[in-house]
């Protein structure tokens, strides 16, 4: 039953990505081109998932368990790190650069979208050299 709703919720988020667009980098990239020929599509897109994510995370905010008897893990307190801000400019650079973000790339590369292909390829090169170099580093797991 989990698999069937895990799922169920994946291919919902997909179709939603499709309907809104946002499988296509020209939408995300209109959208941040605030100079030009903007595209306000994603401002939507935004407001209706941070909707849902809020009444979502108020519903789980007392419960204890999800719906499959596993304990709630919700993010606690706020804490700007050195990492997390590096990190976040990197990914908005990229997401810039490229119009896609890895949810949409996904989608994109299951619907045979050859560009989300090369996305997907150098995002797991990133994920890959960031464990390798992070850890290295920094002497961290992450």
């Amino acid at each position: 039953m989990k698999n069937t709703i895990t799922f169920l919720a994946g291919l919902i988020f997909g179709l939603g990505l499709i309907v809104s667009g946002m499988t296509n980098p020209a939408n995300i990239i209109g959208f941040l081109d605030i100079a030009g020929n903007w595209n306000p599509s994603l401002v939507l897109v935004m407001v209706g998932g941070i909707s849902i994510a809020f009444l979502a995370f108020r519903y789980m905010a007392n419960k204890k368990l999800t719906l499959f008897k596993e304990p709630v893990h919700l993010p606690g307190t706020t804490h700007l790190s050195k990492e997390l801000i590096i990190g976040s400019l990197l990914f908005g650079a990229g997401w810039a650069l490229a119009g896609f973000c890895p949810g949409p790339a996904l989608v994109a590369l299951g619907a045979g979208s050859k560009q989300a292909g090369i996305f997907v390829l150098a995002m797991l090169v990133g994920m890959y050299g960031h464990d390798i170099f992070y850890t290295r580093l920094f002497n961290k797991a992450h």
